[in-house]
């Protein structure tokens, strides 16, 4: 038998901004009010759909269920505007797309987060590097939660989300990325962010095991870093190279000949950048560039994410997928050619392609 979560002296309230597939889909495994923890939503687009309805879930790891959402708000600042008893959202989960040349998401949440130690855990589940520094910067003194996932997830339509495979989310503090004092910084702060982050983690870990998902995963803050500099061997080769290659999707790139050997570089870029920016080499258990190629020739069906924003004409993650990984290897003396020419080569097609729907727009 496993350990029962003790009971709460108050409920947990949990506050996921961004009910996308992702968002949805881990906001119903850690719902349980039963056990006082209660999932709250921001919603867009969908807002009127789900705060009726709910959302309907069809998924391959828990069959098909309802998740009722504790409260449903239309914007961040409704959200604000109408905070737990408590007055304080324990955790604020953001769950959005990283556009950094679009939004700015720390300066959005805002409103919604309690400043302190003991205030508002800022939870990012979002692709790319460098996403936490915005949020560092603006709640210097907040717990931060960095999560990595591995989970394959659409939304049909609103109100219905679909869970083909995979669940895991690995997550770690976040001071400075490195855990370790740089410059002026205070090492007391340093100490006591760690601390209570690493809490926050293993709380989190604890909630999403309580939801079922048994591949919640613990790391320390350099750790953490590892796994997410690791997808970017993924979303950093094929993602921008399906955009290039005319729309390919990423079994056929891992099949052409001369496609595969330029995702090998591009991940091997990657391995070969990252002990020197964060002091560490990628574990064992972490797979190398062949074993991604390997495993991608049976993802026959799958686009990758930026391709389906390119084709919906809809921004791409370029800055935390490639912009960055770039800027902040070269901040430690290396350079990531491969990954820069694709930065460099897409930052102006979406430039280019944003100018010609404008010029389009103007004339009707």
């Amino acid at each position: 038998m496993t350990a029962q979560t003790p009971p709460r002296s108050r409920p947990l309230h949990i506050l996921v901004v961004g009910a996308g597939a992702v968002g949805c889909f881990y906001a119903s495994r850690l719902h349980n009010p039963s056990n006082g923890v209660l999932v709250s939503l921001v919603c867009r687009s969908n807002y009127k759909t789900i705060a009726e309805k709910g959302v309907e879930l069809e998924t391959h790891s828990f069959g098909n269920y309802h998740f009722t959402p504790h409260r449903v708000f239309a914007s961040i600042q409704e959200a604000a505007d109408n905070k737990p008893e408590s007055g304080t959202w324990d955790y604020v989960v953001v769950t959005t797309k990283a556009l950094p040349d679009v939004t700015n998401d720390a300066h959005d949440i805002r409103p919604l987060v309690t400043r302190g130690i003991d205030g508002s855990c800022i939870v990012l589940i979002q692709n790319g590097v460098g996403v936490e520094e915005v949020h560092r910067d603006t709640f210097p003194d907040n717990p931060i939660v960095s999560a990595v996932t591995v989970i394959s997830a659409e939304q049909g339509r609103h109100g219905f989300v679909r869970q083909n495979r995979w669940t895991r989310i690995s997550m770690g503090c976040f001071t400075n990325g490195t855990g370790k004092k740089l410059g002026e910084q205070d090492q007391a702060l340093l100490d006591r962010l760690t601390q209570v982050g690493d809490a926050k983690v293993k709380q989190l870990v604890s909630l999403f095991t309580d939801g079922a998902i048994k591949d919640a995963e613990f790391y320390d803050e350099v750790g953490l870093q590892l796994v997410r500099w690791h997808k970017i061997c993924i979303n950093g080769s094929m993602n921008p190279s399906a955009v290039l290659s005319g729309g390919t999707g990423n079994a056929r790139m891992s099949l052409d000949p001369e496609l595969r050997r330029h995702l090998h570089a591009c991940m091997q870029e990657v391995f070969d950048a990252v002990p020197k920016v964060l002091g560490r080499r990628f574990p064992d258990k972490l797979a190398s560039p062949e074993k991604i190629l390997k495993s991608t020739e049976r993802n026959t069906k799958g686009k990758p994410s930026m391709l389906l924003d390119w084709q919906a004409n809809r921004p791409m993650e370029l800055e935390v997928i490639l912009g960055n990984p770039v800027k902040i290897a070269r901040r430690h003396g290396v350079e990531m050619p491969r990954l820069q020419s694709l930065y460099a080569l897409l930052k102006m097609a979406q430039a280019r392609r944003d100018e010609d729907l404008r010029e389009a727009k103007a004339k009707l």
